[in-house]
C-alpha cells in the first residue's frame, strides 16, 4: 500500500499496534543532543504543523482547541505525576494554553524554554526533599492514606504540602522495599541457589528490622538519586522535541514527532532484528507501559509481561533497580535494553493492579520466529473433533522483496490443510493479543474462509476510498468457524474478525471489545523536501509518524475506536482494564461510511439461543466463575486507589494478592513447547466454550 501523495517517502504497510519506542540493540548508540539553536526551532515548528495541518487524515486547524489540547499532553509530559511542579508554575505555564498556535506560526517559541526552566530549579528542590525524608526513619503504625492515581490529585500549592505529598510515597516505598528484603532474609535454606553454596559460603549476617528498614530507605534513597540526575541532565532541546510531539499527539495518539535520535531507533527497527526483551513501550502520564510484545521476543517466551503492564523499576541482574516514572522514554529503553544473554528484571504495576518482579534474559529478537501454529482438540466423551488456529501476528518477511517469504497467509493456508484431513467438526481461530501486522496478509488470510469479494476499505486524507478485496474464488475452510478475541487483538486482526463477521461466516467470541486501533500511519523523513533554501545547516530534523487513512468494514462501520463487539461475551480478567482506542486521549473517533457491495451468507446464525446457551455453560463452569471472580477483584483493586501506609496494611495487602495470584490462569500466550503449548489449548476455558457453541450451532442447524 502507498500513500496517495509523494510527500511521503515511506510509508509503513504495516497496521500494527505499534507504537516507535522499543528495547534496541546495545549497538545502537545515541545521537549526542544538540544545543537548542531558536532558528532550527523555527524551521521545525513550520514543517511539522504545515505536514499536520494538510496530511493529517482529520484535518484538525492548528488553532486555540489543539493548542489547548496539546498543552494538556505537554504538561503531562512534563509532570504527569503532580510530584514537582506548584500551581503558580502551572499558571505561569498555562498563559501558553491556548497560544501554542501562535508560537508555531510566528516562529517564537517559549514554553518549552521556560519549562526547562521551571524544572531545571524545580527539581533540586524536590531532591532536598526527598534525602531530608529519607535520613530518618518512619512511623508505619501512624494511621493515613496514600493517593496513588494522578488523575485524582492536584498540584501542591506550596513546598510544604509537596513534601508531605513526597513524604507519603517515599513512606509507602520504604514499607514495601523493607518488606521485600525481610522476605528475602526469610527464605528458607532449601530455596538458597544451591546446596554446594549454602555449604560453602559464610552465612550472611542476619539483620535487624531496624537495619532492614535502613537499608530500605538507602536502597530508595539511591533509587532517587539516579532519577534526579537524569533529569537534571534534560536540555532545552529536549523540551522542544516533547513540545512538538505532544502537537502531534493533539490530533491523534499515533501521530508522533520523532527527534533525529528516535528515528535512528526506528531506522535500526525497521531494518531487521533487535536485541532485547522484544516490547513495543508507550509513554503514558509520567509511566513507561508495554503496548505489546513481538511474537517470538523473549518478553513473550518468559510469558509473564503482557500488555498494558505498567514498567516501575528496571534493575540489572542483580543489582539495584533503577525507578523509571516520570523518566524520558529513551532512558527507560536505554536501561531496558542490553547485550544477548544478561538478565534484566522488570518491576511491573499489572494491569488489574497487582504487582510483580518479571526477569527475563534478553536475547536477538527475530519477529518472524512465532507462526501459525494449529492442532486437532477432541472433548471427552464426544465423538467430534474441533480445529483450533492460533495466529500470533500477521507477520510476513519483506526481506529482499522475495515472494517465497514467509508470510502468515500462506502459513494459514498449510494449517487449513492439514486440519481439513483430519475431518474436523468446526474450527476455533485464536487472535487474542494479535497486535497486528501486515494489511496485505489481513485481506489474503480472509480470503480463506470466504469464497471472493471485499475485506476492508482505507479512506485516505483527501476521502478517497480503496476497497481491498480477496479475487480468489477458492475456500481453504467452509465450515463453522469461532474467532476468539479480546481487549489485545487489534489492527489487521480487528479487520479479520470484523469481515468474518460481517460475512457471517464467524461467530466472533471474547472480551467485550477489541482494541480498537483502525488507522495507518505514514513516516515522513523531515529531512526531505526543505520548504528553503541554504537549511541544510540544521539536519538531522528527524522525522514525523502521521495518520493518513482510516479502515472501514465492509459493512460501513469504522474498526477504529470501538474495534469489533464481540457476538458472545466471555468473562474477561481484564474487563476493568480501561484498555483499547476509546481510553486515549484525543484519539479519532468512530464513524461510517457507505457499505461495499459484498455479499454474506443467506444462513442466519441463530445467535439469540447461542448467547443463551453459552451465558449458562458459563454460569456452571468453575473456570469461567473463577475468572468471572478474579475480574471483581481486580476491578475492586483498580478503582481503590488509596493505601493505607501502615506497615501491618501494606503487608496484609501484599499477602492478599499472593493468595489470589494463585488461582490465577496463565497468560494466553502459550509457550512455543510442543507438549506444553498442546496442554495449555485442551485446559483452555475459552477453548472449551468455543467448542461448545460450534457444537450447539450443528445441532441447530
Amino acid at each position: 500500500m502507498t500513500s496517495s501523495t509523494p510527500l511521503f517517502r515511506r510509508v509503513l504497510t504495516l497496521c500494527t499496534l505499534a507504537c516507535l519506542l522499543w528495547t534496541l540493540p546495545a549497538s545502537a548508540s545515541p545521537l549526542p543532543n544538540q544545543n537548542f539553536d531558536p532558528q532550527r526551532a523555527k524551521l521545525l515548528g513550520y514543517i511539522v504543523s504545515q505536514h499536520l495541518t494538510r496530511h493529517h487524515y482529520s484535518h484538525k486547524s492548528l488553532d486555540d482547541d489543539l493548542s489547548v489540547a496539546a498543552f494538556d499532553l505537554y504538561l503531562k509530559q512534563l509532570d504527569a505525576q503532580k510530584r514537582f511542579l506548584l500551581t503558580t508554575d502551572v499558571k505561569m505555564l498555562g498563559a501558553y494554553e491556548s497560544y501554542i498556535d501562535n508560537e508555531i506560526r510566528r516562529g517564537e517559541i517559549h514554553l518549552p524554554i521556560y519549562s526547562a526552566q521551571i524544572m531545571a530549579e524545580r527539581i533540586p528542590v524536590v531532591e532536598n526533599m526527598i534525602e531530608e525524608l529519607l535520613a530518618k526513619p518512619f512511623d508505619f503504625s501512624r494511621d493515613e492514606q496514600l493517593e496513588t492515581d494522578n488523575k485524582k490529585l492536584e498540584f501542591c500549592r506550596t513546598d510544604l504540602e509537596l513534601k508531605e505529598r513526597w513524604r507519603k510515597i517515599l513512606k509507602f516505598q520504604v514499607a514495601n522495599r523493607y518488606l521485600d528484603l525481610k522476605e528475602e532474609q526469610e527464605q528458607p535454606a532449601a530455596e538458597s541457589d544451591s546446596a554446594e553454596k549454602a555449604s560453602t559460603d559464610t552465612p550472611a549476617k542476619k539483620l535487624s528490622d531496624d537495619e532492614l528498614r535502613q537499608q530500605a530507605r538507602e536502597k530508595v534513597a539511591k533509587r532517587y538519586q539516579h532519577l534526579m540526575a537524569r533529569m537534571l541532565k534534560e536540555k532545552e532541546d529536549e523540551h522542544f522535541d516533547r513540545y512538538l510531539n505532544a502537537i502531534s499527539r493533539a490530533y491523534d495518539p499515533h501521530s508522533n514527532y520523532l527527534p533525529p535520535a528516535q528515528k535512528e531507533d526506528f531506522d535500526i527497527h525497521m531494518r531487521g532484528s533487535l536485541e532485547g526483551i522484544g516490547a513495543l513501550l508507550r509513554e503514558e502520564d509520567g509511566y513507561i507501559k508495554v503496548v505489546s510484545l513481538i511474537p517470538g521476543g523473549a518478553a513473550e517466551q518468559e510469558g509473564q509481561l503482557e500488555s498494558e503492564d505498567t514498567i516501575l523499576k528496571v534493575a540489572e541482574g542483580d543489582q539495584e533497580p533503577v525507578d523509571i516514572t516520570d523518566t524520558r522514554i529513551r532512558d527507560a529503553v536505554s536501561l531496558i535494553r542490553g547485550p544477548k544473554g544478561t538478565e534484566v528484571r522488570l518491576h511491573v504495576k499489572k494491569a488489574d493492579g497487582s504487582r510483580r518482579i518479571i526477569s527475563i534474559v534478553r536475547e536477538v529478537v527475530q519477529i518472524k520466529e512465532t507462526f501459525v501454529k494449529s492442532t486437532v482438540i477432541t472433548p471427552p466423551d464426544s465423538t467430534e473433533s474441533f480445529g483450533y488456529l492460533k495466529i500470533p501476528s500477521f507477520y510476513r518477511d519483506f526481506k529482499n522483496g522475495d515472494k517465497n517469504a514467509r508470510n502468515v497467509t500462506r502459513d494459514t493456508r498449510l494449517e487449513l490443510e492439514k486440519l481439513r484431513k483430519s475431518n474436523i467438526n468446526g474450527l476455533i481461530i485464536d487472535l487474542r493479543n494479535n497486535g497486528g501486522g501486515s494489511l496485505s496478509d489481513a485481506v489474503d488470510t480472509t480470503g480463506l474462509f470466504i469464497k471472493k469479494g471485499p475485506v476492508v476499505q482505507v479512506k485516505d486524507s483527501t476521502g478517497d476510498i480503496q476497497v481491498l478485496a480477496d479475487e480468489d474464488p477458492k475456500q481453504y475452510y467452509d465450515g463453522p468457524i469461532i474467532v476468539l478475541v479480546n481487549k489485545f487483538s487489534a489492527s489487521a486482526s480487528e479487520i479479520l474478525a470484523g469481515a468474518l463477521q460481517d460475512y457471517h461466516r464467524a461467530i466472533i467470541v471474547g472480551s467485550k471489545h477489541t482494541h480498537g486501533k483502525g488507522t495507518v500511519q505514514a513516516v515522513l523523513d523531515l529531512d526531505d523536501n526543505l520548504p528553503f533554501r541554504n537549511m541544510e545547516q540544521f539536519k538531522p530534523l528527524g522525522a514525523l509518524k502521521i495518520t493518513v487513512q482510516k479502515f472501514y468494514r465492509v459493512s460501513g462501520g469504522s474498526t477504529q475506536y470501538r474495534g469489533i463487539v464481540p457476538d458472545i461475551i466471555l468473562p474477561d480478567r481484564f474487563e476493568a482494564v480501561k484498555s483499547g482506542e476509546q481510553y486515549i486521549d484525543y484519539s479519532l473517533p468512530w464513524d461510517t461510511i457507505q457499505s461495499s457491495d459484498y455479499k454474506p451468507l443467506a444462513m442466519q446464525i441463530p445467535l439469540l439461543h447461542l448467547q443463551k446457551s453459552s451465558s449458562e455453560r458459563v454460569a456452571d463452569d468453575p473456570d469461567m466463575q473463577r475468572i468471572a471472580k478474579q475480574a471483581e477483584e481486580a476491578r475492586e483493586r483498580i478503582e481503590n486507589t488509596r493505601h493505607d501506609l501502615t506497615l501491618a496494611a501494606i503487608r496484609a495487602e501484599r499477602h492478599a494478592f499472593e493468595a489470589e495470584k494463585e488461582g490465577m490462569p496463565g497468560p494466553d500466550n502459550a509457550s512455543d513447547q510442543d507438549d506444553d503449548w498442546q496442554q495449555q489449548v485442551n485446559e483452555d476455558p475459552y477453548v472449551h466454550e468455543g467448542m461448545a457453541i460450534i457444537h450447539d450451532l450443528l445441532t441447530l442447524s
